[in-house]
């Protein structure tokens, strides 16, 4: 059998990620599903599982009056509120298809997602609403409904779309396995953000992968900062507290804000990105009851790992899982095991990611910007070697909406022993398989430098310099022709102020010689502001933004880099 399609939960039942929802209503119709703060951040605006399976059935039929049913591609707009979540249930009840973008992006990404989805429906707040309408989004949505008070710039509000559907009772489309459940856009972090399509088998076995390897079971309280995590909490019957912040801006958060959900609430599971884990980190209050952390986006640095685990209970997990949108999980490790291999970090082996989660099959192939068509033309690297990564399994996404070309190069397909064929996702990492059995990641494929003498990879330069008391980070970019790449570390001071950047020039430049594969370094820019970094978990790096300023730099200072 094609381990695509393990989570299916039966073959005479829809799959669909909503279809726990009516069994946890029955079973733990009292359990809050989710808490949201309100006016002044004040917790007084609550759903319970009862009322979130009851109120998106009406909403769900409500929409169908509407015209927005099996198949119908919907752009959702919605903060994390309630109505974010009755909405995104309501359409896999009705076999509809949201479309979720990241509304901190550009705004002309953000308009070319939008264009390339086709949506037929638009939900949004009536500032989305008024986007629309200004900016020339979306203008192939027959359907727009606003979470407004007033139909302003749009036909209905929701909670008349409620009212219609009120008296329906339950609703759930016969969602098959490979039918589209949701298309989410990824970061854009390396480029304009891809539309990645899940099919409903790919939700429900995320949902099966992140509660079998985190040890999620119903009942517990999860503050998810990442706001699209949340969703996966009512298909596990666990709590979700919104916290009172900005999702965009992570590394901005109110540490005390966080501490006051967790100690009100009883929280005892954390996500959140290494830009949150470091504001907790510094902040340095206990993070009492919390039994699981999870932390994803970018690699957490050893220090704030250190200092984690340090605030968490003796026997609390502090997990890093890699993934990406497009495969999720791929790969966890506990924060433990993690520090035990800090100084291979901080001696250039990268950043180990640990063991693929099963059924996942991770391998590691030859370094190529060109596009395979089958996994046969593939050459695989042997143990300890640096090659892409590539993954196998229930949750791997099979293309991009509307982009054959991105599909064309992400994806493999690979014919299996029994004659059924699977898809190989290509991650865009560069990495390699320990002796042990660990992944290690050493960066992505579009970030890596190469020189006339051999390959350089972020993470397996960058950890070397970052250990400097004095650096806060560094950033490994390129200059010129592939293959014939100068290297360049821009660096971020810890005190912006500091004035004798002669001198530590100097010592990155003696850390430099003391490794074989950073001896080719020998260019060291002070970067005189924090580093550019992606909009959704404040972490990615923006190494192309400050590749184009370092070759500006170098053309205005006239300096003639060696």
């Amino acid at each position: 059998m094609d381990a695509s399609h393990i989570a299916t939960p039966h073959a005479t039942s829809p799959c669909n990620i909503a279809a726990t929802l009516p069994r946890l209503a029955r079973e733990r119709p009292d359990q809050v599903a989710m808490r949201c703060p309100g006016r002044g951040g004040k917790y007084d605006i609550a759903l319970t599982y009862a009322q979130l399976d009851a109120r998106s059935d009406a909403i769900a039929a409500g929409l169908a009056k509407r015209g927005i049913g099996r198949g119908t591609r919907t752009v959702v707009m919605v903060r994390p509120t309630p109505e974010f979540f009755l909405l995104m249930f309501a359409l896999f009840k009705a076999g509809a298809v949201p479309v979720l973008v990241d509304p901190g992006i550009d705004k002309r990404a953000l308009r070319q997602c939008l264009d390339e989805a086709q949506p037929e429906a638009f939900i949004g707040i009536p500032l989305a609403q008024l986007a629309r309408v200004l900016l020339r989004w979306a203008r192939s949505a027959r359907v727009r409904v606003t979470t407004g008070r007033k139909a302003i710039l749009a036909d209905v509000t929701l909670a008349e779309i409620e009212r219609a559907g009120a008296q329906a009772g339950p609703q759930l489309a016969d969602t098959a396995p490979d039918d589209i459940a949701g298309i989410l856009f990824t970061s854009g972090s390396t480029g304009v953000p891809k539309g990645v399509v899940y099919r409903h088998r790919h939700f429900v076995a995320q949902i099966e992968l992140l509660g079998r390897a985190f040890g999620i079971a119903p009942g517990g309280v999860n503050l998810p900062t990442f706001p699209p995590f949340a969703l996966f909490d009512p298909a596990l019957g666990t709590t979700s507290i919104i916290p009172d912040m900005d999702p965009t801006r992570p590394a901005q958060a109110d540490p005390r804000k966080l501490h006051a959900a967790i100690a009100r609430f009883g929280v005892d599971q954390l996500f959140g990105s290494p830009a949150l884990m470091r504001v907790l980190a510094d902040h340095g209050q206990p993070l009492t009851g919390v039994k699981t952390v999870m932390s994803a986006g970018a690699p957490v640095p050893a220090e704030v790992v250190k200092k984690i685990r340090a605030l968490l209970p003796h026997d609390a997990d502090f997990y890093t899982p890699y993934g990406a949108t497009e495969c999720l999980p791929v790969a966890i490790i506990e924060g433990r095991e993690l520090l035990t291999l800090r100084h291979h970090v901080e001696q250039g082996a990268g950043t180990c990611v640990g063991r693929p989660v099963p059924p996942n099959e991770v391998r590691i192939i030859a370094i190529t910007d060109a596009a395979i068509a089958d996994w046969a033309d593939t050459v695989p690297m042997k143990t300890g070697a640096v090659g892409e990564i590539t993954v196998a399994g229930p949750t791997a996404t099979d293309q991009y909406f509307n982009r054959d070309a991105q599909t064309r190069l992400a994806k493999i397909r690979e014919r299996l022993a029994d004659g059924s064929e699977r898809i190989v996702h290509r991650m865009g990492d560069l990495g390699y398989f320990d002796a042990d059995g660990r992944l290690w990641f050493c960066g992505r494929k579009s970030q890596r430098v190469e020189t006339a003498e051999g390959l350089l990879c972020t993470e397996q330069v960058e950890p070397i310099f970052d250990a400097h008391p004095e650096v806060r980070r560094t950033a490994l970019v390129g200059l010129g022709d592939r293959g014939r790449q100068r290297p360049v570390l821009c660096v971020e001071l810890q005190d912006p102020d500091t004035a004798d950047w002669t001198r530590i020039e100097q010592e990155l430049l003696h850390i430099a010689e003391g490794h074989v594969h950073t001896g080719r370094i020998h260019t060291f820019v002070r970067y005189p502001k924090p580093f550019p970094v992606d909009i959704r978990h404040n972490a990615k790096i923006g190494r192309e933004k400050l590749a184009e300023w370092a070759a500006q730099h170098q053309s205005l200072s006239g300096k003639t880099w060696k």
